[in-house]
């Protein structure tokens, strides 16, 4: 196509000179100038036919070149597609092969199956004639015997199982009793060996309950900036945490009075905090009180953590582990109850152990029997504490064998597990041993608390302290609910509450407390 455009252009080219001769001639003139145009377009033409053969030849070996690329392109494309082809031929072949394989084993099975099957079924029918030869003779045996002996087969086994009954009754009874003598002469002795090889290896400490914690000062001038102008810091002190402050002439030290030792440790860290920071105001007394009774919580829970990890107590409720924190400050008789517990827990562990009973288990019991004696809130004061202990476990999920201990540890249910004993003993154990309990300690926190829920038992009473070794009721009101008239009719009818409900030595002043405050920030 680009040769016959070449061809085309030359002609016309041609006829352009052609044209210009014409008019050369037309003009006049000369036969030279003629003939030199005639020879310019003989070049003309020429050079066009040259040039459009070479540009011929040009697209001749392009054409050849794109023949043989796409030639080659399809070559690879049909070698790959005979790989292809021949490798699934091979998968198809490998197929077969594993498949006849599979066949050929197959049927080699089944023959096998059929071979084992025509045996057995061979050996069964010999099988089914010996045992009918067997019956045979087993009967003609029989027929003999009841000749011989004039009695019937039944009557026979009749009057032989009766025979056996009398004998087998006559050696069990023998056996019964024997055994029961000698486990009378032994249970004793082994249950003796076994709590006190246990006490043995458990290490116990003293009671060392008491009601009140001494602070330690640098020097007694600090005693006058804890006591305040006219005892304002003192008294604030006293009211925030409702213990009672004793600053006499002991030296550098002065004496925190109070029956609940969570309230007394409240105390004791807010006066180190207060000493240590030397600002002493009633408005920075009541946020380091505030201060201290959060940090006092979390270290509830932490010793609660602490106590189950080192019992090796696992999976345990947070509520629960929050009531073993608790427990720490508590007391049973004069014996710390985290105390006691934990002693129980390892008792029962060791005990459970020579029993060969669960002895996680029993530790989980030993620890959790006495949670119902603290409390998380006002619940009622008639339930003992060991439903309610048994009751929290149910709540939060422990396992029926713990929960029946701890509400059985005093008999009050019925017990229906082996560790519920084990619970009952080490709890006696723990409290039994020289120097654990005191009675008389426990008789007079129980006195002050009563003190303090009669209190709490009057509408508007926000706090409530006894102080003064229960000869002094401190109360605190509300001032929106309760006015200065009401303030001085309710301590009346608290001190006739008192007289009425309970029984303690000499008297009980009671103070109700009212304060106003208004509060604005200035910003």
């Amino acid at each position: 196509m680009d040769y016959t455009v070449t061809l085309i252009i030359a002609v016309i080219v041609g006829l352009g000179v052609g044209f210009a001769i014409a008019k050369m001639l037309e003009k006049g003139k000369g036969a030279k100038t003629i003939t030199n145009a005639k020879k310019e377009a003989a070049i003309i033409v020429k050079e066009a036919k040259k040039e459009g053969e070479n540009i011929k030849k040009d697209k001749i070996f392009q054409a050849k070149e794109k023949f043989l690329e796409l030639k080659a392109e399809h070559e690879k494309v049909i070698i790959g597609k005979d790989k292809k082809i021949a490798e699934a031929e091979k998968r198809i072949r490998d197929k077969e092969s594993q498949i006849s394989n599979e066949l050929a084993k197959e049927k080699r099975i089944n023959d096998q199956l059929i071979t084992q099957t025509k045996e057995v079924q061979h050996k069964s029918e010999i099988l089914e004639k010996k045992r009918a030869e067997v019956e045979k003779l087993h009967k003609n045996q029989v027929k003999q015997l009841e000749v011989i002996s004039g009695l019937s087969a039944e009557d026979a086994k009749s009057q032989l199982l009766e025979s056996l009954k009398e004998t087998a009754k006559t050696d069990a009874m023998a056996y019964l009793q024997s055994t029961l003598e000698e486990a009378k002469l032994t249970a004793q002795q082994e249950a003796k060996k076994i709590v006190i090889n246990t006490i043995q290896r458990i290490g116990t400490e003293e009671a060392v309950e008491n009601c009140v914690s001494v602070f330690n000062l640098d020097s007694d001038d600090v005693k006058g900036r804890i006591i305040g102008r006219e005892g304002r810091n003192i008294r604030a002190i006293e009211s925030a945490t409702g213990v009672e402050i004793i600053v006499d002439d002991t030296p550098e030290a002065i004496i925190l009075s109070c029956f609940d030792s969570v309230r007394r440790e409240i105390a004791r860290l807010s006066l180190h905090r207060l000493v240590t920071d030397g600002r002493i105001h009633p408005a920075r007394i009541e946020e380091i009180v505030k201060k201290t009774e959060k940090q006092i919580s979390e270290e509830i829970i932490e010793v609660g953590k602490r106590t189950v990890i080192d019992l090796g107590i696992h999976g345990l409720h947070p509520e629960l582990i929050k009531a073993v924190g608790r427990m720490k400050y508590r007391s049973s008789y004069g014996q710390n109850l985290l105390q006691h517990s934990r002693e129980v827990a390892k008792l029962c562990g060791v005990m459970a152990a020579e029993l060969g009973l669960n002895p996680k288990l029993a530790k989980r019991a030993g620890l959790l029997h006495d949670i119902g004696k603290v409390p998380n809130s006002e619940v009622e004061i008639e339930t003992p504490h060991a439903i309610l202990g048994m009751q929290w476990a149910q709540k939060y999920g422990e396992n029926k064998e713990v929960c029946n201990a701890i509400g059985a540890h005093h008999d009050e249910i019925e017990m229906t597990g082996l560790i519920s004993p084990i619970v009952q003993v080490c709890d006696a154990i723990s409290g039994a041993r020289p120097g654990a309990r005191r009675q008389v300690l426990d008789s007079y926190i129980q006195r002050l608390r009563d003190l303090e829920d009669i209190a709490f038992g009057f509408n508007g009473v926000q706090k409530a302290y006894a102080i003064q070794a229960g000869r002094e009721l401190r109360v605190i009101v509300e001032s929106e609910k309760v006015s200065d008239d009401q303030a001085a009719e309710l301590s009346f009818n608290i001190s006739q509450k008192i007289q009425t409900d309970m029984t303690y030595p000499g008297q009980v002043k009671i103070t109700v407390i009212r304060e106003t405050r208004s509060v604005n920030v200035a910003k």
